[in-house]
């Protein structure tokens, strides 16, 4: 199925407005929603799943009109608080179509992370009172057509509707292109935070191909991997995580490598740290201004840094750094500071082709680390 053509019968139906977070199975249809441009569609990249939810809550509030939330079925988690205290038919009423990507579908291999999700996806819209629909590179134009017209209908009873997308469903199109005007690539950052600090400290990482390059790196410069917790799910999760680490232990340091995106679903983790202050977290921000790992949709944030926000929540040493000498610099102050502090780097939207998925498990990943953890 073309995308377009399911935008164009998310016109039909009255929808004007899409918003929602990334997700790698939809990649097609968020780059058609790009190349729209506003032409057709408001579109918004919210903070995360649940505040799609909120501004759909709004549209419709000042509207009457429905809006379309898309978003990744990890993404559940976040919806369920708001679909069922605000928009469930039993409270307000607001009627919203989704759009969900299928991670993890039931006898496809896919990426640890998304196993469970994958299993309990239609459950949990079934619970959640969500009547749903999946398609897939077999559903015809005309099948489709049906389906939203019997959204449409539920919606104008103040229900909301799903279409779960398996991977493959949306024909490859016109990629969106977009570039963020950094130039220091995000694996040579990766190795100098690793030279600096993989041997005496214990790396907290986030999901998506931080994680990845983390994995490949440590294993090339010392031959293994094992004082990283690869976040693997958990999106914006990674810094409370390396907090409850450092707070169990303060003769340990903990490093926690977070990503752009990430930070920004759960910002008041942010504020949280900062009023702890722990002396022995460093938490970096690797920022590429986008969802990379997804599709690179920009994360729609205001311009301003993440350090500017840290130093604002209460970090007390701060900075942003574009190259690698300045991250060096960067690392090796706030070593010798040993105080709570971010680094924030400014990095390119790029990755190899050929990078690499994590070997072991999730499991056994966790396995590996808490020996190394203990060990030390």
């Amino acid at each position: 199925m073309k995308a377009g053509f399911f935008l164009q019968e998310i016109q039909n139906i009255g929808i004007r407005t899409i918003t929602g977070v990334p997700d790698s199975t939809l990649k097609q249809f968020c780059d058609a929603v790009r190349l729209d441009d506003g032409k057709t569609f408001h579109h918004y990249v919210t903070a995360n799943e649940g505040a799609a939810v909120g501004l759909a809550t709004g549209e419709y509030l000042a509207s009457e009109r429905p809006c379309l939330v898309y978003l990744q079925n990890s993404g559940l988690g976040n919806i369920i608080n708001p679909l069922a205290s605000i928009a469930n038919r039993e409270v307000y009423g607001i009627p919203m179509l989704f759009v969900i990507g299928w991670r993890g579908e039931p006898g496809k291999k896919d990426e640890p992370q998304h196993v469970y999700q994958g299993k309990v996806t239609c459950a949990l819209l079934e619970v959640m009172d969500v009547p749903y629909c999946v398609i897939d590179d077999t559903t015809k134009e005309a099948q489709m057509t049906k389906m939203l017209s019997e959204a449409k209908a539920l919606m104008a009873e103040g229900r909301q509707y799903a279409v779960i997308v398996k991977k493959g469903t949306f024909e490859k199109g016109q990629g969106a292109v977009w570039e963020n005007g950094y130039s220091l690539v995000r694996e040579q950052a990766l190795r100098v935070i690793l030279e600096n600090l993989f041997q005496e400290s214990f790396l907290v990482s986030t999901t998506g191909k931080i994680s990845r390059e983390l994995y490949e790196q440590s294993d090339a410069l010392y031959g293994n991997h094992e004082r990283i917790f690869m976040t693997v799910g958990g999106m914006g999760h990674a810094s409370m995580i390396a907090y409850g680490m450092a707070q169990a232990d303060a003769s340990r340091q903990i490093v926690c490598v977070d990503g752009d995106g990430a930070v920004m679903m759960h910002m008041g983790a942010l504020a949280f740290l900062a009023k702890q202050s722990p002396k022995n977290l460093l938490h970096i921000v690797i920022n590429n201004a986008a969802h990379e790992s997804v599709g690179a949709m920009p994360t729609g944030f205001s311009g301003k840094t993440y350090a500017q926000v840290a130093a604002a929540c209460g970090y007390q040493n701060v900075c942003t750094v574009r190259t690698e000498e300045e991250l060096k610099e960067a690392v090796l102050k706030a070593k010798e500071k040993q105080e709570l502090s971010l680094i924030e780097v400014l990095v390119s939207l790029e990755s190899r082709a050929d990078l690499g998925r994590p070997k072991e498990t999730a499991r056994e990943n966790r396995i590996q680390f808490m020996d190394a953890v203990l060990r030390h």
